[in-house]
């Protein structure tokens, strides 16, 4: 089946700890290349813990001209720190950054300059004005640390309020729940493009860790069947590529602007969804 629209495509990766994971990831995003991807983006680590790692990859991907979109933590940030990336990323011309809270490290008692996302997109929209395209976080299935789903949206309206361009949801697997929080969202006056998060299914019990931790259902019905997979690595993959195509297709003909992968460091089973979706690369 064709998409009824051309998605913006992005994908996620985390800074490799080693040579041979960064020789791998050099591999993976050329393979993700071939899809013309909007951006690449990097994550970093719980209260700056890979700032390093996450700058040479930047700095990596940018030097071989690729878009790419630096993560931005509040954890343990200051605003020189702050200041010194911005000035960085704005020397190599990388355009867009992913503004985020991030979670306190276990037994870290220094949180930062910044308390909430909202505050950091404050400060890079006060000392760059639009020179970065600003994303940020949104939570269909509410955030873990939410009272309330209004609670939730009153925080993500706060962020955009403040300047943020764009939002990437947390990951899930039923698009209801996406479709519900962007349709709220719009009534609460929020116009800024809200993609949805995508997570391919390659490692059930991963999978099923990750999605705890973070407050992502895995609804009943699929966590049964991957469960019944057993160590079946392919059916696990199959039934994931399956669900995860189903929904994007949903998802496309509901009108979203665009798809945002969490790769994992991974292509195979990325590149099978967007293939199954009608995305063949380029």
């Amino acid at each position: 089946m064709t998409p009824p629209i051309d998605p913006a495509l992005s994908f996620e990766f985390f800074p490799p700890n080693t040579p041979e994971g960064a020789a791998r990831l050099r591999e993976v995003r050329g393979r993700l290349a071939t899809f013309a991807p909007e951006f690449f983006s990097v994550t970093y680590g719980a209260g700056g813990a890979t700032r390093e790692k996450t700058l040479a990859t930047v700095l990596e991907i940018a030097a071989e001209g690729r878009p790419v979109a630096p993560h931005l933590s509040c954890v343990g940030a200051t605003r020189e720190s702050v200041r010194e990336l911005l000035a960085l990323y704005r020397v190599h011309d990388i355009r867009r950054l992913v503004a985020l809270r991030g979670d306190v490290p276990s037994g870290m008692r220094e949180a930062g300059d910044f308390r909430h996302a909202s505050d950091l997109v404050a400060f890079v929209r006060a000392e760059t004005g639009d020179w970065f395209h600003l994303e940020v976080a949104a939570y269909p299935e509410m955030h873990p640390q939410a009272r309330t789903p209004h609670d939730d949206l009153e925080a993500f309206a706060t962020k955009v309020h403040a300047g943020a361009s764009s939002a990437i949801t947390q990951y899930f697997f039923n698009a209801d729940a996406y479709l519900h929080f962007r349709d709220a969202a719009r009534r609460r006056g929020i116009e800024v493009p809200i993609v949805p998060g995508i997570m391919p299914i390659g490692n059930f019990t991963q999978l099923a860790r990750f999605s705890d931790a973070c407050g992502a259902e895995i609804p009943r019905w699929i966590r049964l069947r991957l469960a019944s997979c057993g160590d079946d690595v392919q059916a696990i993959r199959d039934f994931g590529v399956e669900v995860v195509a189903a929904m994007c297709r949903r998802l496309l003909a509901e009108g979203v602007p665009g798809l945002h992968f969490y790769t994992l460091n991974q292509s195979t089973v990325t590149a099978r969804v967007l293939e199954a979706i009608g995305l063949p690369r380029g």
